[in-house]
């Protein structure tokens, strides 16, 4: 039976794997804030279970005998992505719930859906999910597996603000939700999905942007940029947004 613990690393390497990243022991270590050690022994725990793999040289080494030398990166397994995609599914509603229905701010909901992740039922989170009118998407933008544990594919193509060049416009699609002082930061800003953002300046050598959010302008490190993924405007027709 997985435990919370569990959980939050099925998590941790399902969110890692979405953003095409290759998770190594230490990769894996550095996102959850722990120690080397303590990853390695529950890496052991995940694999034993049947949760994860490893790939690169050295990986058929045997259960439970994870080597940071030889297995240079850690993969779901069909179970492990079922496991973690049905947790985001929760976490992901949860935090709907918790911003639309009971009007908590990006900081707390994400807080609370961390809590909430790991004690709805099936039977609480199918309701919930009728309640909100199944909705595609986490206020941060990221979307919510279905029942089945399918991920709707993007319509279009996005990418992180900072890869926007002077005067090209764009349209918030997400934001990133693992740090609560970024997500307080940006809502303050008014940088949230759905919103259209113009690029009026870039510094040179890796210095900050300018942004126009309606008639406001802000000035944004590339790192926070790199933060807030876009994807194109959409043109207004006679018939109003296409």
């Amino acid at each position: 039976m997985l435990t919370e613990k569990m959980e939050e690393y099925l998590e941790a390497l399902f969110k890692l794997s979405c953003e095409n990243e290759a998770v190594s022991p230490a990769r894996l270590s550095e996102y959850m804030g722990v120690t080397a050690p303590t990853v390695l022994d529950m890496l052991r725990r995940l694999e034993a279970d049947g949760f994860i793999r490893y790939t690169g040289p050295g990986a058929g080494g045997g259960k439970g005998k994870p080597s940071g030398r030889a297995r240079k990166n850690i993969v779901l397994t069909p179970k492990g992505e079922r496991a973690a995609r049905a947790l985001v599914r929760r976490h992901r509603l949860s935090e709907r719930f918790l911003t639309d229905v009971l009007g908590l701010d990006w900081e707390s909901a994400h807080r609370e859906a961390c809590r909430l992740e790991h004690v709805l039922s099936p039977e609480v989170e199918e309701k919930l999910a009728d309640m909100l009118g199944n909705p595609e998407t986490c206020p941060h933008g990221y979307p919510i597996p279905d029942q089945n544990g399918h991920i709707r594919e993007e319509e279009e193509e996005i990418k992180p603000l900072c890869d926007l060049c002077p005067n090209e416009k764009g349209r918030i699609a997400r934001v990133e939700e693992e740090e609560p002082q970024l997500l307080q930061y940006l809502a303050s800003l008014g940088l949230m999905p759905d919103v259209n953002v113009e690029v009026k300046e870039v510094a040179p050598f890796g210095g900050p942007m300018l942004v126009k959010i309606g008639d406001a302008q802000y000035a944004l490190g590339r790192e926070v940029a790199s933060r807030i993924w876009t994807r194109k405007r959409r043109r207004r027709g006679r018939g109003g947004p296409r």
